[in-house]
């Protein structure tokens, strides 16, 4: 017979996922207290580094029904959400999600729902990048330093080689100059380029 489960997540302790819960419940799906998962975990954790998520999973069997109220509840990002659709379907896993009609992403138009979703996922990602590649183009042909500013002018970096040559330790001027040792090193190693 098959059971039902609900996976809930929230990303800080601060939050709680009675809201999810409750959601579940009023889509008319009655979920056994036992069988809601919750966690807090962010939701920049791939689904393998979320250990409620991998105690589900040891727990799901074939013809078991998994809610989640948002497709992101399964993954960091759509292809992390499409690789757990489709492991959950290997076992025999029927996964249902609120957000898109409560439509059972295991089957054909889940399916299909859930390749239109990712193939748009892709196209913002694609234009994202181009708009900040044409940005960073921009900004460069107008003059503009790229970066974060360096911690030391550049008589400060001139200070340093000459104290690094007169034998001053890279840690000393870090702690004089309240910056890291990799910023020193960077200032000695600009000289020998």
């Amino acid at each position: 017979m098959p059971r039902t489960f609900a996976y809930v997540r929230v990303s800080t302790a601060g939050q709680t996922t009675e809201n999810q819960v409750r959601e579940i419940e009023a889509a008319g799906f009655k979920v056994d207290p036992r069988r809601v998962v919750a966690e807090t975990v962010s939701g920049s954790s791939a689904i393998d580094q979320r250990p409620g998520f991998l105690r589900l999973l040891d727990r799901l069997e074939a013809d078991d029904v998994l809610i989640v109220t948002k497709m992101d509840r399964l993954g960091r990002n759509a292809i992390d959400v499409a690789t757990t659709v489709e492991r959950l379907a290997a076992i025999g896993v029927r996964v249902h999600c609120l957000a898109l009609g409560g439509v059972d992403l295991t089957s054909p138009a889940g399916r299909m729902t859930m390749g239109v979703i990712n193939a748009v996922a892709q196209f913002e990602r694609d234009l994202l990048i181009e708009r900040t590649h044409a940005g960073l183009a921009r900004a460069k042909a107008e003059g503009a330093t790229l970066g974060r500013p360096g911690t030391l002018d550049d008589a400060q970096r001139q200070a340093v080689r000459d104290a690094l040559a007169s034998g001053a330790t890279v840690s000393a001027l870090a702690k004089e100059y309240g910056t890291s040792r990799q910023t020193i090193m960077r200032a000695r190693d600009a000289l020998a380029a």
